[in-house]
């Protein structure tokens, strides 16, 4: 005989009699028509709970009465559904575990969640979470819906979970009660119509009263799609509004009310930027990016901020409405991410990433299971749809988070994007859609992003991946395909490397081809920076670096080979013959022996596209204009594409706040340095806010000695490096320098120091040191996600010349410096005379202050003693 504590009812014995009982373990769903309803089967629950001492929990967070009066017994969990899903469900599943087994539930009216977010798919994922959490632990748990009002997307998750799912129908003041699933339970009046008389329940037999109780009733109908959910609702209210409006009949009260409903259902969630939606969209445009939406959910922030840019450019100015190339994306909703993550089973790996403690465990895991993972049919559906919309086009599938691109948080570089081709047989290109769809999910789970949301204090927040489907911007060149410039420009110029430059004027960093270049460090090249207020200045100093420095290589989608490459400039150009070389290039006649040669390509300058055309003007409106909506410094990526002659279409596909941390026009006066007490002295690319600042540890890899290293041991200082920068955190006023030859971050380890930005974030200070090989410069790579990383965090970059004229490395005082590297990093002895590491406290390093003066309005920057303290 079970004892007493081991007792489950629902509080109404004659219901217990038609369920065969109440099972440790079941989640009890009604459908009910009201809150009401609902209310008069929970109080007898929970009152039965309270009266068997057990454990009795109920969550409240909807706008409706309360199901429970505060009394003894019950513990009251409030919670707000608008701070997000997974806060949401972080917290309920929180207080189940620490409730532990055979605790009783009471949950307010589940219709509301879906209200609260949108969607009837994430009410649908929330139970797929939940109530099988719920079962492991045998509690017995109460949720309730409103008939009628969900769609499949909501009913299909939850009727496949429960345990037990009831219908009840009210006619003429007496509750029906029918149960629709009882799992492992039988009877042959189970699944029978009940009439409720006090704590009895009778089946109900009659025809006559049967027909005459579900008559009465609103019916959904057969077959799936018979009721429409939120989001289908609210899209068709909108519409009718919009129809309203054309007719001159909807009130502009009411217009708004619909608009920001829909601002908030897909566009964004960010006060900043449902403001500029408000300012800039129409109810026609927010219904336009609507009806192109794969699921449902947002759109994330790189979508919104294109979306909305391109609104603003045309509404501010009527040059925009003819020279903005249209756009036909696509946006995959956030709740699709959400849903392929709980139908994968991944969804609890995606919990720990909230723990500071264990965001990384099993994160290898969960990549691997997103890249295998399915999708629903009818987001399959939607996606052949899309197929079918681009034909056999080129597109790329673009991340945009809830969080990227929004202001402070840029996450620039840590989610991937996945060109196709779109090549080939409809069943071909469909995989290919559903791999880079997985790719882009996978990303989610890299350490990169991971480490980025840890390290800006967003592992708490909904972080939910919305997809951008771009139409790939450019032409059919022979086999492949690219657009004729892309670039990245920023509104603020953090690299004023002449005082005739305006930092406030913008930068652009414009490539030939497709714009992976300009926004991907790349090792083997380089590109084109044009300050926008003085596009003709260069930073190169003479004829002879501006070819050494020019672009040499262009990434293309090669169609027949069905793949992104990448190729020498020269063997494009031939196939070029639909874009105006002219404007693109310059002759080469130091290459032809000093004249030019009826097969010369030319070099890349882009001297005739920035002083014959208003491609400069244009660039620099576009900048101005949106900095002044955002009331904040912008990053846009564009690209350019030529449509007859030299008339162009600029195509905005990106524009998010801009970090700048700080004013670089500050202009600060060169300290007198006598050369004993000089560490280094550069003059040339110093980017970032100006500033003097005590250094207390310098880490400092000998040019010399790394160059010997084979491509092995290279990778292994990589992995000090990344140790040593992990011994400090940021601030607590410790301020750490890396100084290295070659490129930091670089891909390629004969050309720099392989580590990515995560391995020297703790860094103020990082310097680039040209003493690897004569032919490798430092990069400025303006826009690229490294650099974007180093401005957003402050970190000052520097680039050091040795040898030449205003550059100084003083290398005998870090070899002749106590090196602390064994001390930190107890093994790492054999590494000590090619990683030096000098701390200014150290006791014996006979000094106590290092000072760096970093100028980057006049683009000089000295390290030094304190006199005060040699």
């Amino acid at each position: 005989m079970a004892m007493a504590q081991d007792r489950h009812s629902t509080g109404i014995p004659g219901l217990d009699v038609v369920l065969r009982g109440v099972l440790p373990g079941d989640n009890i769903v009604w459908q009910v028509d009201s809150i009401a309803s609902y209310a008069d089967f929970a109080r007898p629950f929970a009152a039965f709970a309270r009266a068997e001492g057990k454990k009795l929990v109920y969550f409240r967070f909807a706008g409706h009465p309360p199901l429970l009066d505060e009394a003894e017994g019950v513990e009251t969990c409030r919670l707000d559904p608008m701070h997000g899903f997974e806060r949401f469900i972080g917290a309920i599943h929180k207080v189940i575990e620490r409730s532990g087994r055979g605790a009783y539930y009471v949950f307010d009216c589940l219709s509301e969640l879906a209200a609260d977010w949108y969607s009837d798919q994430m009410l649908g994922n929330f139970f797929m979470l939940t109530c099988p959490y719920l079962y492991d632990l045998e509690t017995v748990t109460y949720f309730a819906v409103i008939r009628n009002r969900h769609s499949d997307r909501a009913l299909d998750p939850i009727s496949r979970t429960t345990q037990v799912l009831l219908e009840d129908l009210k006619h003429d003041g007496v509750h029906y009660v029918r149960p629709v699933k009882a799992h492992r339970r039988y009877s042959p009046t189970i699944n029978m119509l009940h009439r409720r008389d006090g704590d009895a329940f009778t089946p109900v037999t009659s025809s006559a009263v049967l027909s005459e109780i579900y008559a009465s009733a609103e019916w959904a109908g057969l077959g799936p799609g018979r009721t429409l959910g939120f989001w289908d609702r609210a899209f068709l209210e909108a519409e009718r509004a919009l129809e309203e409006k054309t007719a001159g009949r909807l009130s502009r009260a009411d217009e708004v009310e619909q608009f920001r409903r829909l601002a908030r259902m897909f566009i964004s969630r960010h006060e900043n930027m449902l403001r500029l939606a408000a300012k800039y969209l129409t109810l026609k445009e927010i219904l336009d990016v609507g009806r192109r939406m794969i699921g449902t959910g947002l759109i994330g922030g790189k979508a919104a901020g294109m979306v909305i840019a391109r609104a603003i450019l045309k509404k501010t100015a009527p040059r925009f409405r003819q020279v903005l190339e249209e756009h036909d994306s696509f946006y995959i909703g956030s709740d699709v991410f959400y849903t392929f993550l709980v139908q994968n089973g991944i969804w609890r790996v995606r919990e720990k990433q909230r723990d500071p403690g264990r965001f990384l465990e099993d994160a290898d895991q969960a990549r691997r299971r997103i890249l295998a993972g399915s999708f629903p049919d009818y987001v399959l559906r939607q996606f052949e749809d899309m197929l079918d919309y681009f034909g056999q086009a080129p597109f790329i599938v673009r991340s945009s988070s809830l969080l990227e691109d929004n202001f402070g948080n840029s996450f620039a570089g840590k989610y991937e994007s996945v060109f196709c081709a779109n090549q080939g047989a409809k069943a071909r290109r469909l995989e290919e859609l559903l791999a880079a769809v997985r790719t882009v999910y996978a990303s989610t789970m890299g350490e990169r992003a991971l480490r980025y949301r840890e390290r800006k204090d967003l592992l708490e927040q909904d972080e939910q991946m919305a997809l951008l489907v771009m139409r790939v911007s450019g032409a059919v060149h022979g086999r492949n395909y690219y657009p004729a410039v892309a670039g990245v420009g920023f509104s603020f110029n953090p690299y004023v490397w002449s005082a005739n430059i305006d930092p406030r004027a913008g930068v652009a960093r414009i490539v030939f081809g497709l714009g992976t270049r300009a926004v991907e460090r790349s090792d083997d090249d380089y590109t084109r920076i044009v300050a926008l207020n003085a596009p003709t200045r260069r930073p190169e100093s003479d004829l002879s670096e501006v070819r050494r420095y020019s672009q040499r290589r262009v990434d293309y989608l090669d169609l027949e080979a069905d793949e992104l490459a990448s190729g020498s400039f020269e063997a494009l150009a031939p196939t070029s013959t639909d874009i105006p070389m002219a404007l693109l290039t310059s002759a080469d006649y130091a290459a032809r022996g000093g004249r030019a040669t009826g097969n010369d390509v030319g070099i890349v300058t882009f001297d005739g596209l920035l002083t014959e055309t208003p491609f400069v003007e244009d660039l620099r409106a576009m900048l101005r204009i949106l900095q002044e909506a955002y009331e904040h410094p912008v990053d846009i990526e564009f690209t350019c594409n030529f449509v007859s002659g030299a008339d162009y279409k600029i195509n905005l596909v990106q524009c998010r706040p801009l970090h700048v941390g700080g004013a670089a026009s500050v202009d600060l006066a060169q300290p007198d340095v006598a050369p004993e007490r000089c560490i280094l002295r550069a003059r040339g690319a110093v980017i970032g806010q100006s500033r003097i600042v005590a250094l207390h540890r310098l880490v400092y890899v000998v040019p010399s000695a790394y160059g010997r290293l084979p491509v092995r041991d290279r990778y292994e200082v990589a992995g000090l490096i990344d140790r040593l920068n992990r011994l400090r955190r940021r601030g607590d006023d410790f301020n750490l320098m890396f100084l290295g030859p070659g490129r930091w971050g670089t891909s390629t380890p004969s050309l720099g120091i392989p580590v990515p930005f995560a391995s020297i974030n703790q860094a103020s200070v990082v310097c680039e040191i040209v003493a690897m090989r004569d032919d490798l410069v430092p990069d400025v790579s303006l826009g690229t996600h490294f650099l974007n990383e180093m401005v957003e965090m402050d970190v000052l970059y520097l680039a050091l010349f040795p040898g030449e004229k205003d550059s100084l490395l003083n290398e005998g005082f870090f070899l002749s410096a106590a090196n602390r590297l064994p001390a930190l990093l107890p093994g790492a002895e054999r590494w000590r005379d090619v990683v030096v590491v000098v701390d200014a406290d150290a006791p014996d390093a006979g000094r106590s202050r290092i000072v760096l003066h970093a100028d980057a309005r006049g683009q000089q920057a000295v390290c030094y003693f304190d006199a005060a303290q040699a």
